[in-house]
């Protein structure tokens, strides 16, 4: 997808530096912020409009509208055509290979400790 190409490598930048500093909490609690900065103040939801609408605040402005209808057809996980605030925070999770990673990564680790105290 051409334009969520064009984008990901801002988000693939930013996500894991925001999540080392803000730690899980701080980084959940910054998507947040910018669900509620994208969407639509009546429905509540980011809707194609709402997102070519605040576009600019994330410097989206130059992306065409088959470019933003891609970006929210590709987080609809539930095929209402539009994306709440757990689609969006998968979405932003999906673009950033790197933060992917790091979430893996950890699981491991918990999961290693979990195995470790656990009295078998």
């Amino acid at each position: 997808m051409a334009g969520i190409g064009k984008t990901a490598p801002d988000f693939e930048d930013l996500l894991p530096a925001m999540a080392e500093k803000l730690g899980g909490e701080g980084l959940m609690r910054e998507l947040c912020n910018g669900f509620k900065l994208l969407m639509d103040k009546d429905k509540g939801v980011i809707t194609v409009e709402s997102l070519k609408r605040n576009a600019a605040m994330l410097g989206l402005q130059d992306l065409r509208d088959d470019e933003l209808v891609s970006m929210v057809r590709e987080g609809d996980l539930d095929g209402d055509g539009a994306l709440n605030e757990m689609e969006f925070c998968v979405l932003m999770f999906r673009l950033s290979p790197g933060l992917m990673e790091e979430s893996q990564l950890l699981l491991e680790e918990i999961l290693e400790d979990e195995l470790k105290t656990a009295a078998f």
